[in-house]
């Protein structure tokens, strides 16, 4: 099997940029890591977060832009810098990987889409939720009609976060609807299709002095129901409810815990619903062991050597976007 040549441009403050190149590592298999970049002050991360990089030649941004036998890149700058380095990549003829959701600019953002679309190769978002095993279950059964007509989606990611964490959400739009509630926008869009209207409710619970909105929520109309995202940093065991319920007219499929365990060993509990009776448990079961990003960045791996097709397109990844924006309050 061809390896692939990998570089990572930057990490970040407080996402997957250590996780992600330490999965690239370990899957040594699939790539080949010549090397990282760390722009944007990426040298005042905490040694914790740049530990990964241990054993590994730094390079330049340009150094690894201009390199041809580099043929794919990881992306994984603070959040409001992905589009940036993503544009450039992506010019540079490099298949990417992208940090989830894209930068704060939504001008730049269709600019990069529009260069995506003209260049031609891979572009990969990491949404690590699309790749557990329990949600890429459930998604081909409600393509198959196994739950009928869907009526909701619920989707919550809850934590409990320090102060400093919940004042850096301050620098995003929407703050947590935007740093986490896209993980829960892309379910429901994947799920829901395009809804009519969409209403925001974030907020910030103004605890400690914190005025972020560290608080999200949005409400999407259907024709036939209602559907809901919400994302709060302040909320007491929020990592053991975040949870995914999807009604259909055929029966209730409910993800929760969503995932458990640690980040290398996770595990997912599923319920299904399809009895009329007050007091049916319903049919319970456990996921296999996975790993959060090793799929992932297998199947990015997979696409870059043509044997997958990606199945998010550039058009599905620009409607995401926007969506998301419209539950951050921000016109795109």
């Amino acid at each position: 099997m061809r390896k692939i040549r990998i570089a990572q441009i930057g990490s970040n403050y407080n996402s997957h940029g250590p996780q992600i190149f330490r999965s690239l590592c370990k899957q040594s298999d699939l790539f080949e890591v010549v090397g990282y970049a760390l722009p944007e002050n990426g040298h005042d991360l905490s040694p914790k977060r740049l530990s990964c990089f241990e054993g590994y030649r730094e390079m330049t941004l340009e150094e690894i832009l201009n390199d041809k036998s580099i043929e794919a890149v990881t992306v994984e700058t603070d959040e409001i810098h992905l589009t940036k380095y993503a544009k450039m990549a992506v010019d540079a003829g490099k298949h990417v990987h992208m940090e989830k959701p894209g930068g704060i600019d939504p001008v730049a953002f269709a600019s990069l889409i529009d260069a995506v679309k003209t260049q031609g190769n891979v572009f990969h978002i990491g949404y690590m939720y699309r790749y557990n095993p329990m949600v890429e279950e459930l998604m081909e059964r409600i393509r198959r009609g196994e739950l009928g007509e869907i009526i909701s989606v619920e989707a919550q990611m809850n934590c409990h976060h320090p102060e400093e964490i919940r004042r850096w959400l301050g620098a995003l739009p929407g703050g947590m609807m935007f740093y986490l509630g896209c993980h829960l926008v892309d379910l429901i869009l994947q799920i829901c299709g395009k809804p009519q209207e969409i209403i925001p409710l974030n907020c910030s619970t103004g605890l400690g002095g914190v005025e972020s909105e560290d608080f999200g929520m949005a409400v999407f109309r259907y024709p036939n129901g209602v559907s809901f995202a919400k994302t709060s940093a302040y909320e007491y065991g929020g990592y053991l409810r975040r949870q995914l319920v999807v009604t259909g007219s055929l029966g209730t499929v409910e993800l929760k815990p969503f995932e458990y365990g640690s980040e290398a060993h996770m595990f997912t509990d599923m319920r299904e619903s399809r009895v009329h009776s007050w007091s049916d448990p319903g049919v319970s079961t456990t996921s296999p062991e996975f790993n959060r990003y090793d799929h992932m960045l297998a199947s990015f791996a997979a696409m870059v050597r043509g044997e997958k097709v990606n199945p998010y397109t550039a058009d599905y990844e620009m409607e995401l976007y926007r969506t998301l924006m419209a539950c951050c309050r921000v016109p795109c």
